[in-house]
């Protein structure tokens, strides 16, 4: 009887001591409130353009570049993300009256802040979210034709849905998509090739995908 009682009195004491450990790993994970991710990403655009004057359209090279993004959780389950990374693109005016004119290349800073809602699934937290997104145009070489291309900044609207999956309380694995709406008015300088100055209104509306790694802290 006394080996019963004391059998039970240590059942109690195992539960006891297992329950105040799940409370405790619920506390840590709930004081997360930062996460922190580096992710590759491929940026595909999906580029069409009304040119001026000689017609045709654009097309704008992939890029595949590092992303690093923040995220703050308000709740277990709303969240901001803050993104950032620089890409690199190809530019070329295609089908033209003047023929495929090689515009050189661009670069692009799209700081992407975006609202999700993640939905915790043991491991796995799928997550929805959307934002704006406003692109910074920098660094343009105008190619061996025109005498000089410009591209106005940009304001847009972001789109995104993910998914982290838990290593451990602190480490996860990450896959990410983001379409962004992304515009912007191009000016051409071809004076000396083509005698003018032709504008286009040019949307690029990349796809982007990425796959990383994060922590919370």
């Amino acid at each position: 009887m006394k080996k019963a009682v004391l059998g039970v009195f240590l059942m109690l004491g195992m539960f006891q001591l297992t329950a105040q450990e799940d409370v405790q790993d619920v506390k840590q994970d709930t004081d997360k409130k930062w996460q922190v991710r580096a992710r590759f990403i491929a940026v595909t655009p999906s580029e069409s353009a009304s040119i001026q004057a000689i017609g045709g359209d654009v097309s704008i090279s992939t890029s595949y570049v590092p992303e690093l993004d923040f995220t703050y959780f308000f709740t277990e389950n709303w969240a901001a993300e803050l993104i950032l990374a620089t890409t690199n693109h190809d530019v070329e005016a295609i089908n033209t009256a003047a023929g495929n004119i090689n515009l050189g290349d661009v670069w692009l800073l799209p700081p992407t802040l975006t609202v999700q809602y993640h939905f915790p699934i043991g491991d796995f937290k799928p997550y929805i979210g959307t934002g704006l997104n406003y692109t910074i145009f920098y660094g343009a070489d105008e190619g061996p034709i025109a005498d000089d291309v410009s591209y106005d900044n940009s304001i847009g609207f972001a789109f995104q849905a993910g998914l982290d999956y838990a290593l451990n309380d602190t480490w996860f694995l990450n896959l990410d998509v983001k379409k962004i709406l992304l515009q912007t008015d191009a000016t051409v300088n071809a004076n000396t090739a083509l005698g003018a100055t032709v504008g286009a209104d040019v949307d690029i509306n990349p796809l982007v995908i990425g796959f990383g790694i994060g922590m919370k802290f």
